[in-house]
C-alpha cells in the first residue's frame, strides 16, 4: 500500500459532447468534482484497501471552463494522514481541447495544461481490517447459502 504523504493518483477521460449542458459546449463544474471522487476511491484504494467515503470539501475553485471534447486528467494527491481520514487535494487541468473551427475531428494538445478546477477535501476510511479475513467477508468454514 502507498499511504504516504505526496502520493498521488491521475486519472484522464475524454469529455463526451453528450455531457455538454450549456452554451459553447460548456459542461458543468459538478463533472470536474465527478472525476476528483474518482481519483479519491483509487488512492483509498492503493493508500488504505478500501474505496473509502467522501465526507467533503473544504473549498473548491472552478478556475476555467471544461469544454465538451476535451482530454482531462484529475489527479488526487494525499496530503495529510488521519487515523481514520484522509486529506486530499485535487486538480483538474485539460490536456486536450477540441479546436472545430478547423474541422469537426481537429483538436489541440494543451501544452502545458489548462488548471480548470482545484478542490482541498476529506475522506474517511474504516478502521483496518485483519488482513486474514477474506476479501468477501466470508470466513472458510462458514456456509455460503447461509444454511
Amino acid at each position: 500500500m502507498s499511504r504516504v504523504v505526496g502520493f498521488s493518483v491521475t486519472h484522464r477521460r475524454y469529455v463526451p459532447h453528450g455531457h455538454a449542458h450549456y452554451g459553447g459546449a460548456l459542461v458543468d463544474g459538478a463533472y470536474g468534482l465527478g472525476l476528483f471522487g474518482d481519483a479519491a476511491t483509487e488512492l483509498c484504494v492503493r493508500a488504505d484497501g478500501d474505496e473509502g467515503l467522501f465526507a467533503g470539501y473544504s473549498h473548491v475553485e472552478f478556475l476555467a471552463p471544461i469544454q465538451a471534447g476535451d482530454v482531462i486528467e484529475a489527479t488526487a494527491t494525499l496530503v495529510r494522514i488521519g487515523s481514520r481520514s484522509r486529506g486530499l487535494e485535487f486538480e483538474a487541468r485539460v490536456v486536450c481541447r477540441a479546436a472545430p473551427r478547423r474541422g469537426p475531428s481537429a483538436a489541440d494538445v494543451i501544452d502545458p495544461p489548462l488548471v480548470v478546477t482545484r478542490a482541498a477535501g476529506t475522506v474517511v476510511v474504516p478502521t483496518a481490517a485483519d488482513p486474514s479475513e477474506p476479501v468477501d467477508g466470508n470466513h472458510s468454514d462458514q456456509p455460503r447459502d447461509g444454511g
